[in-house]
């Protein structure tokens, strides 16, 4: 009788141990199946291994939402600053220009830009304006700013087009260049983005876009600087300039952009992006 029960013991703990060896592979398999990465080409594959680099979209998600200031300067030495607010779930968007010689420059003060996930609107110390023209320039900027801010994780949205052009070597470094287009589901031009990823450091250090929005369908050169922001490289210093697809820098004067005060996870609601 002991014997019996001693037998049904270890056949017990056999059969225990032998379910949870099959559980843990089980799951090892499952983890292995979702972390496999797809790619459409040799292009989709470099852009994947920028955004491993800097972070990808759901480490910039997890942090909820940022706040900082942003400064716009062109050659004359007319600028905007902003305190720029977005809220990463729905791409909700804020600005409070206390400067802007180049945005909305007709109106004096204080003047209040924000997208809450349904409506576009604008405020001229605390007044609603719904002038069409200056709308129109609160649907470029809120996005945009938006997008300029996220572009490196953004770069691997759906609908995106990988092309790879080829190697290069500029000012000494080599890099990789990727043509990137937007599917179009109107047949209405779409911008193009052409970037130069570092082979080294697997940063894009610069690329080429247009702005087909103003008619904009010569490129831009757009030359980046990045930051450690908590567990993130943000590029946020940047200059551009007039230029051609060889990326040629001309003697223009460049245009500079700068985020600083940066800070995330400040617990911002949907009622900070209403107006």
């Amino acid at each position: 009788m002991k014997i019996n029960i001693v037998l049904s013991l270890v056949s017990i703990l056999t059969f225990f141990s032998c379910k949870n060896k099959n559980q843990e592979n089980k799951t090892e398999i499952s983890v292995k199946v979702e972390t496999h990465q797809q790619f459409k080409n040799k292009g989709h594959e470099l852009v994947y291994q920028m955004t491993q680099k800097v972070g990808d979209y759901s480490k910039l998600a997890s942090k909820k939402d940022v706040v900082y200031t942003y400064t716009y300067q062109t050659p004359d030495g007319k600028k905007d600053v902003s305190t720029e607010k977005y809220k990463f779930d729905g791409e909700l968007s804020y600005g409070a220009y206390k400067i802007h010689e180049r945005t909305l420059e007709n109106l004096e003060g204080l003047i209040e830009q924000g997208y809450d996930g349904s409506e576009l609107w604008l405020k001229n110390k605390g007044n609603n304006i719904n002038d069409p023209a200056a709308l129109k320039r609160v649907a470029f900027n809120r996005p945009t700013n938006f997008y300029w801010f996220s572009m490196m994780q953004k770069l691997l949205d759906p609908g995106l087009q990988y092309e790879y052009l080829k190697e290069e070597t500029v000012n000494g470094k080599q890099y990789d260049i990727v043509k990137i287009t937007f599917e179009s589901t109107d047949n209405k031009p779409r911008d193009i983005y052409q970037v130069y990823i570092n082979k080294e450091t697997k940063l894009i250090d610069q690329f080429l876009f247009t702005v087909v929005d103003f008619g904009k369908t010569e490129p831009f050169l757009m030359k980046l600087e990045y930051e450690q922001v908590e567990d993130l490289l943000i590029p946020t210093k940047r200059k551009y300039k007039n230029s051609n697809w060889d990326a040629v820098e001309t003697n223009d004067p460049w245009i500079l952009v700068n985020w600083t005060n940066i800070k995330f996870d400040n617990n911002l609601q949907k009622s900070d992006f209403q107006k």
